[in-house]
């Protein structure tokens, strides 16, 4: 699988010329997003079956600033996932020098949207299942 890249605008940074620091949990959004439609499962598809996944925690480590028109590579690995909840992380690095720009961790879980309960994957959503195990094994 590839990873994201996100090119750094400049709307995204504030006085100093380094990108603002509530950017790089949108940017892991924007990775995992990228992450779900590269295994088949973007949220179009789940929003049209009536599920949505609500972050339950974010964190992020800033290491290296990035500033505009750098290119951040971010990795994205399935860090815990029990069929209920995911905990993805992610490293950023500056493309071209591998520079560490950031790190950071999302815990999800998948719901119901008409019922707002949680949606266990490997009753409901098997494929999607199958899928989250075989990533979250490949790294162990």
């Amino acid at each position: 699988m590839q990873n994201y890249v996100h090119k750094v605008q400049y709307y995204e940074t504030d006085k100093m010329g380094l990108t603002h620091h509530s950017n790089y949990i949108r940017w892991m959004e924007e990775a995992r997003i990228y992450y779900l439609e590269n295994i088949g499962w973007g949220f179009d598809r789940l929003e049209s079956m009536g599920i949505t996944s609500p972050i339950l925690s974010v964190s992020c480590t800033y290491k290296h600033g990035s500033t505009f028109g750098d290119s951040v590579e971010i990795e994205t690995k399935i860090k815990k996932y029990n069929s209920i909840k995911i905990t993805i992380e992610y490293i950023m690095k500056k493309v071209g020098t591998e520079e560490l720009v950031a790190t950071g961790e999302t815990e999800l879980c998948f719901i119901n949207l008409n019922t707002r309960k949680p949606v266990i994957l490997k009753k409901e959503l098997p494929e999607l299942d199958k899928k989250m195990k075989e990533d979250f094994e490949g790294i162990l």
